[in-house]
């Protein structure tokens, strides 16, 4: 039987500046009876505490899983050699300004490596993203399999962030960072892994399980 293990809900820190940023003039705009201009600076400081939320979520426990280390939508599933017998795949997760942005770890395991790309901006839901963008480059290495993921940068995402370092180990679903604004996740698995999702599937970070460790013959 696979258990399930719960994240607390809440608010990302980095979302407080934001939502000072606008909550501060919201209250000088009201105290000047400038209504227009306070509402909707209020409705921005808003938007802000809605987009740096932290929803609680049913994280799995199964070393055999892969889960989708953001929220979105798949725009790309393929193979890095095409020509290959066994090749790895690449699954590509478009995170829009309306998604959850804090990402989690796709596998159990010990981060082996963290590389920072600096880069350009394009729209995120473009595969020139993944090579092009900015972007933070990080494997973890599991008790079954190895995975390499991408936090990518978008033309509003100027900024990735990640709260861990090599050499860390982290659960299956742990936090592990967030995107600023619309951005992508690239999640690049091992030909042992079989793949759980498509092109257009919707995914949820820390609960939807994108692949699985084939079961050895």
């Amino acid at each position: 039987m696979r258990l399930a293990r719960a994240t607390r809900a809440g608010m990302a820190k980095e979302g407080i500046p934001f939502i000072v940023l606008f909550l501060a003039p919201a209250a000088i705009f009201f105290g000047l009876g400038w209504w227009v201009a306070g509402v909707a600076c209020l409705g921005l400081a808003g938007f802000m505490a809605f987009f740096f939320r932290d929803p609680e979520r049913q994280c799995p426990v199964d070393d055999s899983l892969v889960i989708a280390p953001a929220d979105g939508r798949v725009v790309l599933v393929q193979a890095l050699d095409p020509d290959a017998t066994a090749s790895p795949m690449q699954i590509s997760i478009f995170l829009s300004p309306l998604d959850v942005h804090i990402n989690r770890s796709p596998i159990a395991g010990e981060i082996t490596d963290v590389v920072y790309k600096s880069g350009a901006f394009h729209v995120a839901s473009r595969d020139i993203a993944s090579v092009e963008n900015e972007q933070n480059v990080v494997t973890v290495r599991g008790p079954r399999v190895t995975i390499v993921f991408r936090q990518i940068a978008g033309v509003l995402a100027r900024r990735v962030v990640f709260w861990k370092h090599k050499g860390d180990h982290v659960t299956l679903g742990e936090k592990i960072g967030l995107m600023k604004f619309s951005s992508r996740m690239d999640v690049v698995t091992p030909p042992e892994v079989e793949l759980l999702v498509k092109r257009g599937d919707r995914v949820v970070g820390g609960e939807t399980p994108i692949g699985k460790v084939k079961s050895e013959e």
